[in-house]
């Protein structure tokens, strides 16, 4: 038994170190536009003096993608500027008192987003542009 088990350990291992090397994408950030604010008179505490903003989720070129959301502001961004967002349980993490009931947050203002094809302004226009170096 102890063989068969050591087997089966050896053979996993021997798989996952023999996988093939092909390159990694790197994920895509979680980009937004600012396109609003929430009013909320009533928070639950420890979101007291936080602002909520609309943010429209955005592609890497700047193209509107799903429905927009509301997120919490952790860096005093404005409409039109283009932020980094992050969600779930990370989104809780980012406030000022962790681990408090949001599902979105702010993380970071834009300046800009460099790529093949199309640059990202901070004022939310996309153009045309060069690789950045």
């Amino acid at each position: 038994m102890l063989a068969a088990l050591s087997s089966i350990i050896y053979a996993s291992t021997t798989a996952i170190l023999t996988l093939p090397r092909e390159p990694c994408e790197i994920a895509a950030m979680f980009l937004g536009r600012v396109i609003g604010t929430v009013v909320a008179t009533r928070k639950v505490t420890g979101l007291q003096g936080i602002r909520f903003l609309m943010v429209q989720p955005i592609t890497d070129k700047g193209v509107d993608r799903d429905q927009p959301i509301v997120a919490a502001d952790t860096t005093q961004a404005g409409a039109g500027d283009v932020v980094h967002l992050t969600s779930s349980r990370e989104a809780a993490i980012a406030m000022p008192e962790p681990f408090v009931p949001v599902d979105h947050a702010i993380i970071a203002i834009v300046d800009l987003v460099a790529g093949k094809a199309v640059q990202i302004s901070n004022a939310g226009s996309a153009s045309r542009g060069e690789e950045a170096r």
